[in-house]
């Protein structure tokens, strides 16, 4: 997802690139950008000039409801063990909550900016 935020709107990318700059197995990528395709959050396009791009702007789209689909969070597996007598369990609700908040609030276009202002302070140092 922010490989293709990157990219300029309905600019389909190829798997191929993305897998190469993501350092992800293409396979399980076509895997991963299938499911994303099937939650509405990406678009493909066939052909020699066609690849995936974001079904949606960058900046609607939150990391949470990207985790959320994917069932990427502990979908409550660590919870189970969490019982009204845990003494911690009150404290790890309040932490899944805080970090639900802020997952839900990062677009991927905030991600994008922060990511090219980090990408502009990089000094390159010369040594002699």
């Amino acid at each position: 997802m922010f490989d293709l935020s990157l990219a300029p709107p309905a600019q389909p990318v190829k798997i191929a690139d993305i897998a190469r700059r993501q350092k992800i197995p293409q396979k399980f990528l076509e895997l991963i950008l299938t499911d994303l395709k099937q939650g509405g959050f990406v678009e493909s396009k066939r052909g020699a000039e066609g690849g995936y791009y974001l079904a949606r702007s960058p900046e609607t789209i939150t990391v949470g409801a990207v985790i959320r689909h994917m069932n990427l969070g502990d979908g409550g597996r660590n919870r189970a063990h969490r019982t009204k007598t845990d003494p911690l369990a009150g404290l790890w609700r309040q932490v899944d909550e805080a970090l639900s908040g802020v997952l839900g609030r990062i677009t991927f276009a905030e991600l994008v900016r922060e990511w090219q202002e980090q990408q502009s302070e990089i000094v390159l140092t010369w040594e002699i």
